[in-house]
């Protein structure tokens, strides 16, 4: 039999297998979504309380960043600002669960809440490159989360898109977790006289990294989808 004759159905048989995969991560990610939005609503009770708008929450959140930001460039110590940035990012997470409690949802929030998450970034990654002098990095690592993002609102101009459907390695959730982690064991490390700058060096660089695979995994999906676009037009 020619080698060639079942390349066609190979290759199917692969597509068809990337696309079941791509189906069960989404469906996973969408059961914990469904498990873990009701334990945000129930945490933003007293901010419902309160009034506050889902808008206000996310300005909050990126003034509670700003400060941490402002704090360490003084104090230095990446025990309290990792802390200080779980506290502050928590925030990402309430603001959609008042908006789901009060019935606030609106497109003009979810684009003022994307464009915070940037500016936090932003300022995240200047106050390390400020105090452990890791200009470079921090540029690379923002770039990743940067482009991660833009592919994604790149393609919805060119095709109608479902947010939900770019089940990604290293997305927002994720880079928030690992930023706060490692400048947490950075600090616990100091405080256990076992300082390293490789330490936050090194798990920086590693951020960088899984940052911009990322962008590239998101590239990749967005190019498929392109080019998926571009065969069903006549």
């Amino acid at each position: 039999m020619p080698t060639g004759w079942n390349e066609p159905a190979i290759c199917r048989l692969s597509s068809a297998q990337r696309h079941h995969q791509r189906s069960r991560v989404i469906m996973i990610a969408g059961l914990m979504k469904r498990r873990i939005d009701p334990l945000w609503e129930h945490a933003a009770s007293p901010l419902v309380g309160i009034g506050m708008t889902p808008n206000q929450v996310t300005s909050g959140g990126l003034v509670l960043v700003a400060l941490s930001c402002a704090a360490y460039l003084y104090h230095q110590s990446s025990l309290a600002f990792g802390l200080c940035l779980a506290f502050a990012f928590t925030f990402d997470a309430l603001d959609g669960a008042v908006a789901r409690r009060r019935h606030m949802s609106s497109k003009a929030g979810g684009y003022f809440d994307a464009m915070a998450d940037r500016y936090q970034e932003l300022a995240v990654f200047v106050a390390i490159g400020w105090v452990a002098d890791l200009w470079a990095i921090a540029m690379i690592a923002f770039a990743g989360g940067i482009l991660t993002s833009y592919a994604k609102a790149r393609t919805a101009i060119e095709i109608p898109i479902e947010n939900h459907a770019w089940p990604d390695f290293f997305e927002r959730m994720e880079r928030l977790v690992f930023i706060c982690a490692l400048l947490v064991a950075d600090g616990f490390a100091t405080a256990m006289g076992a300082a390293s700058p490789w330490i936050l060096t090194g798990g920086f660089a590693l951020y960088a990294l899984l940052a911009n695979a990322t962008a590239v995994q998101r590239l990749n999906r967005a190019f498929a989808m392109l080019k998926r676009a571009d065969a069903k037009q006549p």
